[in-house]
């Protein structure tokens, strides 16, 4: 439901434009208020999922994205719709999270990647059925029938939820609710997604976006220093102390860059192939479905491989796909080939290695933090690509040729990715062997799971 109302605003924002006066300009605040909440509430939910359990989290979650779903499909005008937006977005980040945690609490350690390798390929579905199914339901229909059908699916998984999904653990954590934090990162967030969606837009100038981001530089000591000093901090910093952690978390913000890089395939598509605008979007379907199958298999192969080797194995695929995109001279066939490694590299990426790799070394009271934290620098990462493609694009004189600077440089990127990624620990048979004790997080997670 949340990654479906992700894939649908695109095809619906001529719907909305047409419906409640609005320009371009105002459209895109569809989906900034959207990451912006979402983001922002990412931590603090995760965090209280440690603290008062899953199940009542997730709960709350669905609950407030069918309220949102529900206002936007009754808004009377676009203040209210937004409102509506904000609510799913609030509610949206806690739900992925959650659900990661919630893998690693009551899911059998052998099944974990299987089960973590299926929410990659929830995604991946939602993006290839999304946009026909947005148009199908506005021809047949009307736009707000979308967001109503959120309705009873939130009811079938509430009531599915509140029967089989874990209440508060044993381990969980107690103290008071960090509520400096909470204030400070949604502060230091809204600087972020402002400044940079700021500077993905040429018309605002260079007067809005360098602010932004001075004030995001400025929040984050003030985070670090809050955090250190906060009885239970909601963005725990001994995760960050943790050498594979931190590692994951910076993988993951660059994972989070190549998905995001996908949005302007079909902007070469048309300005080096000749495709129409009107069917650009079909050249991305051997891409995401060579996503989906990336993710269930790269499930499949966790336990056997480790989460090191799939992590290169990713990256790898994304350096080649996109170093392919960016050489235009050999035509549609060639884009199109190019575009399969794209494809399950990134569902490789999102197909629970990094997400396996916050379960094993996190401590179990802090699980949901570190799944929330994914998000965030997953997240941040996919904004980072929207500003700096078109920038660099733009800088080098537009066109086929200034997109095939841009992905280059992102080819680079995931080179460097690449290179990162074998820093992490080499998981010796597979990740079987982190079930063995080991010092640590690991081991607080390997005494939590015996008892």
């Amino acid at each position: 439901m949340a990654a479906l109302d992700t894939a649908v605003v695109g095809p619906v924002l001529p719907a909305l434009r047409a419906a409640f006066g609005i320009d371009h300009r105002e459209a895109s605040l569809v989906t900034i208020v959207f990451v912006l909440f979402s983001l922002a509430s990412t931590a603090p939910l995760a965090n209280l999922s440690d603290r008062i359990g899953r199940r009542a989290v997730y709960l709350a979650c669905l609950t407030g994205f069918a309220l949102g779903s529900l206002l936007i499909a009754l808004a009377p005008g676009f203040g209210a719709l937004l409102v509506g937006r904000a609510m799913q977005g609030l509610a949206s980040g806690g739900i992925v999270p959650v659900a990661s945690a919630v893998i690693g609490d009551v899911v059998p350690f052998e099944r974990q990647g299987r089960a973590l390798g299926l929410i990659g390929a929830v995604f991946g579905m939602a993006f290839v059925l999304g946009p026909p199914l947005a148009g199908v339901v506005m021809v047949v229909l009307d736009w707000r029938w979308i967001f109503l059908v959120n309705l009873p699916i939130a009811a079938v998984v509430i009531f599915l939820g509140a029967r089989v999904l874990p209440g508060r653990p044993a381990n969980a954590t107690r103290g008071r609710v960090d509520v400096a934090g909470v204030a400070i990162v949604f502060l230091l967030l809204a600087a972020l997604v402002l400044g940079i969606t700021r500077v993905a837009d040429a018309s605002a100038g260079l007067t809005l976006w360098p602010g932004f981001l001075a004030a995001a530089a400025l929040l984050l000591p003030a985070l670090v220093a809050t955090e250190r000093a906060a009885a239970q901090p909601m963005i725990p910093l001994s995760l960050f102390a943790n050498r594979q952690l931190a590692i994951t978390y910076v993988l993951t913000a660059g994972a989070g860059f190549g998905m995001g890089s996908v949005v302007f395939l079909p902007s070469i598509a048309t300005l080096a192939h000749g495709v129409s605008p009107s069917r650009a979007g079909f050249v991305l379907l051997p891409l995401v479905l060579c996503s989906m199958a990336g993710s269930v298999g790269s499930g499949r192969m966790l336990n056997p491989l480790g989460a090191r080797t799939l992590i290169v194995s990713g990256f790898v695929l994304l350096a080649l796909g996109y170093a392919a995109i960016a050489v235009t001279r050999f035509g549609l066939a060639a884009f199109l080939a190019a575009s399969v490694p794209i494809g399950l590299g990134v569902g490789v990426i999102v197909g629970g290695a990094t997400r396996s790799i916050a379960i094993d070394e996190a401590p179990a009271r802090l699980r949901g933090s570190a799944q929330g934290l994914i998000n965030i620098f997953s997240g941040i990462g996919t904004l980072l690509s929207a500003a700096n493609i078109g920038a660099i694009a733009d800088f080098r004189g537009g066109g086929a040729a200034g997109f095939g600077v841009a992905y280059l440089t992102v080819a680079a990127l995931m080179a460097a990715m690449l290179a990162l990624a074998l820093a992490l620990r080499r998981e010796r048979g597979g990740r079987a062997a982190a079930q063995r004790p080991r010092s640590g997080a690991a081991a607080e997670r390997v005494a939590d799971r015996g008892r």
